[in-house]
């Protein structure tokens, strides 16, 4: 097994300065500039969203079906207006560039489906060009997902179906790991 590191949850100023580091300029730029925006908004592992088709995006509920979930389970997450608005410009502009519904929503310039194996190196190249010094990765927006509506007072059940786990003592065992400091002024108010 390979070296684990601790878990480091992106501020809402370390995402804005990623996803500025994605540029606009050309189609690759916008289309790196949403799939960060839906891994953060949604919560989704590399691997469900990089599997996505429009035809799985539902823009008037604000969800996405996720057909090829881990363990082979399909689910529907939600997805906020931020992330619904950049998804939908981005659905656009690959659809005037002749994409169809039926194939995968992130593509590279031959229209095959883009890897993960890019991803991976290319988020902590965007993470070095803004400058961000902790280890940025794709997991790390699912992490800093979780997080965000764990403060937001979200239920620990809607956060469980949103990450796709089976159970909920995983939701609560990963929540505890992003969120440490919680247990300590749970302690501290209590004395």
């Amino acid at each position: 097994m390979g070296k684990r590191y601790p878990i480091e949850v992106l501020t809402r100023d370390e995402i804005e300065a990623l996803l500025e580091a994605c540029g606009q300029e050309k189609w690759t730029d916008r289309r790196n500039y949403a799939l960060l925006v839906l891994l953060w908004r949604t919560g989704l592992r590399i691997a469900e969203a990089l599997a996505l088709r429009p035809c799985d995006v539902d823009l008037e509920r604000g969800a996405i079906r996720v057909l090829r979930s881990k363990g082979g389970r399909a689910r529907t997450v939600g997805i906020d207006r931020i992330g619904l608005g950049t998804i939908q410009g981005w659905m656009q502009e690959r659809r005037g560039m002749g994409y169809s519904s039926g194939e995968v929503l992130f593509i590279t310039r031959s229209g095959l489906p883009l890897s993960q194996g890019y991803l991976r190196r290319k988020i902590p190249e965007l993470a070095r060009a803004a400058r961000i010094h902790k280890r940025v990765h794709a997991h790390g927006l699912r992490h800093t997902h979780a997080s965000e509506l764990r403060a937001e007072g979200v239920d620990i059940a809607v956060i469980k179906r949103q990450l796709g786990h089976r159970s909920l003592l995983t939701t609560i065992e990963y929540l505890d790991h992003l969120e440490p400091a919680l247990a300590l002024i749970s302690i501290h108010q209590r004395a």
